[in-house]
């Protein structure tokens, strides 16, 4: 994703140009709104229903409204501004994991079709994760939810952007303690075409400078702009609609990166359509966090989404990073500076040496005719610069990495022109 570097209104930009450059896949509605036609106003608030973790909770359709009236309306229809829920939920007693994905309708309206009801297991311990193609979201609460939900929408006054959760930190020590108790077994990355392994949210070939943000939640919007579940039998009876997607990592590694590289994503149950399997930022996560290779990509100090006015902030950082199953930062090792040189001495290196396999791939700007490998290099290229790396901001290059950082830009740009 692209965008200003901000610590609040990074995806405003992102939303915006994602579209032209880096990708949102998202389709708009038929008949466009008044606020699709001018800039939509980027801070939207999502209302978390009262107990967000119980299935009556997940079944209460999220409420999407403007942060300020005064800047414009938010309309979930409307692809620069519409949000997603996903829950990953885990069962204790067999570990078994599954996928279900709330709803987000515009308030004051009521859902196209009929939200499904989840069937939790007994004790299922359940995390929320929320992603946005506008820039600001904030969290609002129903009845004490936020606190019942152990919601994190980043710290006081400044919120981390497109990403929040609720019950993650309780989730990942579930998952874990399953894990170690032998009740779950997440399954290997498996080798990719080009014979490394497939890649992981963590992967430097695939993370950008806010890395593991946003959901694979789709929904759809129906031509009067009311919304409805994807896949379930009351949406399938509404006639024409378009499919609403969140412009992420995780969705470019699912739908896109993994099929290019001949992977299987992790995928778990779903209580959405009541058939089939489907993927999750949390089940990649886990993923991740089990079999990625060194070197391990983990959110930096320099992230835009985890600065507080423009200055990293530890304790924001560490927020963001326990709400994705990582680590708390390592102050010594985990700087800017050195996501920098593993952005281009790993991730540089594998999109080079991919080129021909990745050149014709789908990507989500398939429709402007951009293919994968454009995809990916104006992603990496982007993140460089966004990040700093090219020069003396925050990622406090020395003269070698900044001139080698500036030298991979110029290389992107040649392999984008060619792509």
């Amino acid at each position: 994703m692209l965008g200003q570097v901000t610590p609040i209104r990074l995806g405003a930009t992102v939303a915006a140009l994602s579209l032209a450059v880096i990708g949102v896949a998202v389709a708009a509605p038929r008949t466009p709104s008044p606020a699709t036609v001018a800039v939509p106003n980027p801070a939207c608030t999502v209302s978390v229903p009262a107990n967000p973790l119980s299935a009556n909770g997940l079944a209460t359709p999220y409420r999407l409204s403007a942060t300020n009236p005064a800047d414009g309306p938010c309309t979930e229809a409307n692809p620069l501004q519409s949000a997603f829920v996903e829950a990953t939920v885990l069962d204790p007693a067999t570990g078994a994991l599954s996928v279900y994905r709330p709803l987000v309708i515009d308030d004051g309206t009521a859902p196209a079709a009929p939200p499904v009801v989840p069937v939790l297991p007994a004790g299922a311990v359940v995390g929320l994760w929320f992603g946005s193609n506008g820039g600001t979201l904030t969290l609002g609460g129903t009845g004490g939810s936020l606190r019942s939900g152990q919601c994190v929408n980043g710290v006081a006054g400044s919120p981390f952007g497109q990403f929040a959760q609720c019950g993650a930190a309780r989730f990942f020590a579930a998952t874990g303690a399953a894990e170690r108790a032998g009740k779950l077994t997440v399954p290997a990355l498996g080798v990719a075409r080009d014979g490394h392994p497939c890649p992981t949210t963590r992967d430097f070939s695939l993370v950008d400078q806010d890395q593991s943000d946003n959901v694979t939640t789709t929904y759809v919007a129906t031509q009067d702009g009311r919304t409805a579940q994807d896949g379930t039998a009351g949406s399938a009876q509404l006639g024409p609609v378009t499919t609403l997607a969140n412009g992420s990592d995780n969705r470019l590694l699912d739908a896109f990166v993994d099929p290019a590289f001949g992977c299987t994503p992790f995928t778990a149950k779903d209580l959405t359509t009541g058939t089939g399997s489907t993927t999750s930022l949390a089940l990649n996560e886990l993923q991740a966090a089990a079999h990625q290779p060194a070197p391990v990509a983990l959110v930096p100090p320099g992230d835009p989404m985890t600065l507080v006015n423009g200055v990293p902030n530890v304790r924001k950082t560490n927020l963001y990073r326990a709400g994705v199953d990582q680590p708390a930062l390592n102050p010594r090792t985990d700087t800017t500076r050195a996501y920098c040189r593993d952005l281009r001495t790993v991730g540089l290196p594998r999109l080079t040496a991919d080129r021909t396999l990745l050149r014709n791939a789908p990507s989500p700007d398939s429709a402007t005719g951009v293919g994968l490998l454009r995809f990916l290099t104006l992603r990496l290229r982007a993140s460089l610069q966004l990040l700093g790396c090219t020069q003396h901001t925050l990622a406090q290059p020395d003269p070698a990495d900044e001139a080698a950082a500036k030298s991979a830009v110029q290389t992107l740009t040649t392999m984008s022109a060619g792509a």
